[in-house]
């Protein structure tokens, strides 16, 4: 297991800015990957509505977590990771209806369940202070 990285994950990912969920990669290896993130707490935090910052959104903090762990895969191989589009989403479970009351930080792990040369499938969960907030898995078409 390989403990964070040093690399600004906004350099990682495609997004930018407030858009980028995920503040800190803590360990990940070829199969797995564990981030960090306070950033349902922020003000700007893109994904809120209506005054709230609703758990569906977990999946997006997922999917940012998947991006990150492809693109240091790529890497450590000495490549560059293509670019995806989540396609599917299933089995998700949402333990709770809003995020963006919970003090503290949010731990997404996600973990490889499928690699192919056209997809990806990963399992993920998110958790708050040691408790369930999300569960599911999702389907990843990459492009060239």
């Amino acid at each position: 297991m390989r403990k964070g990285t040093l690399t600004p994950l906004s350099d990682l990912i495609p997004h930018a800015g407030a858009m980028c969920l995920l503040d800190e990669v803590l360990e990940w290896d070829a199969a797995r990957l564990h981030a960090r993130s306070a950033s349902h707490q922020r003000a700007d935090n893109p994904l809120r509505g209506g005054g709230m910052l609703h758990a569906v959104n977990l999946c997006e903090y997922a999917a940012q977590a998947m991006a990150v762990h492809g693109a240091l895969r790529a890497r450590a191989e000495g490549g560059r990771a293509r670019p995806g589009y989540l396609v599917a989403l299933r089995e998700v479970r949402l333990r709770v209806e809003r995020i963006d009351e919970l003090p503290g930080r949010l731990h997404v792990h996600v973990e490889s369940l499928l690699a192919t040369a056209e997809s990806l499938q990963y399992g993920f969960r998110v958790e708050h202070r040691g408790a369930l907030l999300a569960s599911g898995r999702a389907a990843v078409m990459l492009r060239d």
